[in-house]
């Protein structure tokens, strides 16, 4: 019995007492530390997995904005390169000077009060010159007297008619 009297006074003693309770609290705190360790991991886990995911699919938008990009600059090229073909084609650069008299004419209208009779005048006078010349009649005219009714020629009248009452 001493045998057990040895270890019961070992096992009661205050300090064993308290070396036990002080090692149970230890191992209670250890495997709730280890739990909480494994619980961060498995967190840790997702949270990468997630943001591998979110980089993938950003990876993925970020390709495809890329091709997107290139496909319109591509075309803004290939639009730039048409407009300057169509820019050069046959009758472009008189379509342009039309427009900047087109606009001349405008601003004369606004800056000259005497410009705008004149102009309406000269401009009647030029359509019929034009419409004749497009049905043929002044054409016919001219292979018939051989004259012409450019200005050229009608300075060249009057010296004509000076020459010849000259003589």
């Amino acid at each position: 019995m001493e045998e057990t009297s040895w270890l019961s006074s070992i096992l009661f003693n205050p300090f064993t007492t308290g070396l036990a309770i002080g090692l149970a609290v230890a191992v209670v705190v250890w495997v709730r530390g280890w739990m909480k360790a494994r619980e961060l991991k498995q967190s840790l886990r997702k949270l990468r997995e997630h943001l591998h995911t979110k980089l993938e699919i950003d990876a993925s938008e970020t390709e495809r904005r890329k091709h997107e990009l290139d496909t319109i600059r591509q075309e803004r090229d290939n639009l730039r390169n048409m407009v300057q073909v169509l820019n050069q084609k046959p009758g472009r650069p008189e379509l342009r000077q039309l427009q900047v008299y087109q606009r001349a004419v405008e601003i004369m209208f606004e800056k000259s009060p005497g410009f705008a009779p004149a102009w309406q005048i000269t401009l009647k006078e030029a359509e019929e010159d034009i419409r004749q010349a497009e049905r043929g009649i002044i054409p016919f005219f001219k292979r018939m007297t051989g004259a012409s009714t450019g200005p050229a020629n009608s300075a060249k009248r009057p010296l004509e008619l000076e020459q010849n009452s000259g003589k």
